[in-house]
């Protein structure tokens, strides 16, 4: 990671990782453009790059290497290449990640969609808009066409719901009637206030589903709808995100889980916890972070309860530390409890706990715990052989 640190020191505006490779076609066919914008625009506004290679062998990368006008990480740092994949979520090639270049914080993961819609850097380093900008100053209210500000409904105690739907969508048609019964009962009087974004595919098609919502509106033909939705990372609908209404922090990009679990809204604005039941609270972010399972659906209860209490006080100093480990634990087979047993083949539930960490960003990794029972020491033990390298990496299917 030399090579990262030494770069945020020298460029002062913007890094951008380009993980590529040359044996990958739509890389070969970005390659040419990305480097004669960098040339003629994009490196004067400040941009350094650094090519993460995937390449197959050294003479693949030193020829690949050969035609592009910017630093590469070694080849041999096969490590520092694999944990910048991590780190970055890279998922598939090309894939252009933007690094501020002073702080190192993460501008965009997509910096590819960035550079083709602004070739010239008019607008680099891209950085995204707050939440407050992309959301804008009006919206719509009721079928006759009224418009509220958005100072009526930012403020101390507020809690805004950004609700991403479409009337053609099933899943969102059955999830509305259960969000209006939830906000009407419930959710309103805890001062929530709640915006549909729309993805309809016509104004007649939002204005009557709109119109069975009691709440506030974005039209589909809106573009804060693309600025929302790329905000909060929609790859899907319904999506229901929730945000600080004072502050504009993110408090939860997946409350449809919550909606459903707590209709009554007991633990409203339903702030992450350190550790959560994968079956009453939902796997949460399992694909993208490392995730420790505590399987005991055929514990007794005592067991489980026991378990739950370690866990939690194990979890809480994982969270104070900003340790990026994710806890999750099961009492009841139910959700995704069943695929992740056959997924990391543990088989059927035991009378023991049994511990399953999964780091699926590590292109699909796991590890098993040989313990048997829930303890401080067997916990952290499992925790710090996984940070140490010391665990058998298995790989899930």
């Amino acid at each position: 990671m030399e090579i990262l640190s030494s770069l945020l020191i020298c460029f002062k505006v913007g890094v951008g990782l380009y993980f590529s490779a040359h044996w990958c076609g739509p890389c070969r066919g970005f390659t040419p453009q990305l480097a004669k914008m960098y040339t003629n625009d994009l490196k004067g506004k400040g941009l350094e790059i650094v090519f993460v290679s995937s390449d197959r062998d050294e003479e693949a990368f030193n020829g690949y290497a050969g035609e592009q006008p910017w630093l590469s990480l070694p080849f041999a740092d096969r490590a520092a290449k694999a944990k910048l994949s991590k780190k970055y979520k890279v998922q598939g090639i090309p894939s252009f990640v933007i690094l501020d270049g002073t702080t190192g914080e993460t501008i965009t993961l997509d910096g590819r969609e960035a550079v083709m819609e602004d070739p010239k850097g008019a607008d680099f380093p891209w950085k995204p808009p707050t939440f407050w900008d992309a959301l804008g100053t009006e919206f719509l209210q009721g079928e006759a066409g009224e418009t509220v500000s958005v100072d009526e409904i930012r403020g101390k105690g507020k809690t805004i719901g950004l609700y991403f739907s479409a009337h053609w969508c099933g899943p969102c048609r059955g999830f509305t009637p259960n969000l209006i019964t939830a906000y009407n009962d419930h959710l309103k009087k805890k001062d929530l206030e709640i915006i549909f974004v729309s993805s309809d595919r016509s104004p007649a098609d939002f204005q009557s589903y709109f119109g069975t919502m009691p709440w506030l509106g974005i039209p589909p033909e809106d573009p804060r709808k693309a600025k929302l939705s790329k905000l909060f990372g929609v790859q899907g609908i319904p999506t229901f995100a929730l945000v600080n209404g004072e502050t504009g922090e993110t408090i939860s990009t997946n409350a449809r889980g919550k909606v459903s679990g707590d209709p009554e809204g007991k633990e409203f604005p339903w702030h992450p916890k350190p550790l959560n039941d994968m079956v009453a609270d939902g796997p949460g972010d399992i694909n993208e972070e490392v995730t420790l399972c505590v399987m005991m659906e055929g514990c007794t209860s005592e067991t489980a309860a026991a378990a739950q209490t370690v866990l939690l006080q194990i979890a809480e100093k994982y969270k104070a530390a900003k340790k990026e480990i994710t806890f999750l634990y099961a009492a009841k087979t139910a959700g995704p409890t069943p695929q992740i047993r056959s997924l990391t083949k543990i088989g059927n539930p035991t009378d023991t706990p049994q511990m399953v960490l999964l780091d699926i960003p590590d292109e699909g990794g796991f590890y098993v715990s040989p313990a048997t029972e829930v303890s401080t020491e067997t916990v952290t033990s499992f925790l710090e052989a996984y940070e140490a390298k010391a665990l058998d990496r298995k790989q899930l299917g």
